[in-house]
């Protein structure tokens, strides 16, 4: 992999997390072919341990990483011509295994697989990040005694609103809905949404309008379409539709859901069974079906992103250390192969 010769061609960058102790090289700088999708690997850094999710500020100038190891932790970088660069340590986040994070209220929140925890960082004026501000621990469990032994947040996603933050748990098959206090970074439980016990909620996405979620559950291979009141911070689940074809047996285990800037289809990843799940919604935003499935162009695909401009969908297949992309047909939704680029063990794919 080669030393970037800077950002001049002003094209847009994709950052590829990866886990270091498979064999990843930890954040991966990519150029972005704006027309075809392509990825180019430029460039990595191996600063943070296992930084397997990551979130770009909206400034573009700074990118925020898990560290997603027993002691877990969080770090910020700088965005450079270079590459990122590590403003200063990774910051312990008092939980452990942290899977997910996000940028929310001048704070960065985690959510802490393996302690069922969400924490929550001040970031400061020059992007760096603070000691953690407030731990919110769930509680709870469910029904599958290997998974859902205990509580395990496994996302974190403010509303569109940015007036509500959501943690979706998969050991407690619930979405909370939280307030923060900016002055003091607390975390308050305004709600516990509870889903069909034993279906494994892993991660949500809103769809554009901002009043419907679909919350992908990786136990059930579902996903469950949410009404959603801004308003009042209230998440009603509505049904609950499969997203593998009947036939399908074999074990699989959904990691990421994303929805197109319309709203017309969503897109679900399948650890298992190797493939994307193609999805339609209805005009409400109530229904979702299935529409087809097609190869994830590797294995064991960790994350599932859509470009800003909706066009190209990219998988990051962990297991056969590669980032798929593929061009979505407008008209039906279908993702097109495009190529595949070398990233191993690699785990999400963003974008500044």
């Amino acid at each position: 992999m080669s030393e970037p010769t800077g950002t001049a061609d002003g094209g847009q960058r994709a950052y590829i997390g990866s886990f270091t102790s498979a064999g990843g090289h930890g954040v991966v700088t990519a150029a972005v072919d704006a027309e075809t999708g392509a990825l180019t690997p430029l460039h990595a850094t191996d600063a943070v341990r296992n930084p397997s999710y990551l979130a770009p500020a909206p400034d573009g100038r700074h990118l925020y990483a898990v560290s997603e190891t027993p002691d877990g932790a969080a770090a910020a970088f700088a965005l450079t011509e270079s590459g990122p660069v590590l403003l200063a340590g990774p910051v312990p986040v008092q939980g452990a295994d942290p899977t997910h994070l996000a940028l929310w209220a001048g704070h960065l929140l985690t959510a802490n697989y393996s302690s069922g925890s969400v924490t929550a960082l001040p970031v400061r004026p020059d992007g760096a990040l603070a000691e953690p501000a407030a731990v919110l621990r769930h509680e709870g469990g469910g029904p599958n005694p290997d998974r859902q032994e205990g509580p395990h947040a496994h996302a974190v996603l403010p509303d569109p609103t940015g007036r509500w933050l959501l943690s979706v748990d998969l050991g407690t098959d619930s979405v909370r809905v939280c307030e923060l206090a900016p002055a003091g970074g607390k975390l308050t439980v305004r709600d516990e949404v509870r889903l069909r016990a034993g279906s494994g909620p892993r991660h949500l996405a809103f769809h554009p309008r901002g009043d419907h979620a679909y919350v992908v559950n990786e136990l059930a291979s579902t996903v469950t379409p949410c009404r959603w009141d801004a308003a009042t911070g209230t998440l009603t689940p509505l049904t609950e539709t499969a997203i593998l074809p009947p036939a399908v047996t074999a074990e699989n285990y959904p990691s990421e859901l994303v929805v197109s800037p319309d709203g017309r289809f969503a897109w679900a990843a399948n650890r298992g069974h190797d493939s994307i799940s193609v999805l339609a919604t209805d005009a409400s935003g109530d229904g979702v079906s299935l529409v087809t499935t097609v190869p994830c162009g590797g294995h064991w695909p960790r994350d599932l992103a859509l470009h800003p401009g909706g066009r190209h969908l990219y998988a990051a297949n962990e297991r056969s250390g590669n980032v798929a992309w593929f061009t979505v047909d407008p008209r039906t939704g279908v993702p097109e192969p495009g190529g595949s680029a070398d990233v191993p063990a690699a785990s999400c794919v963003v974008f500044a």
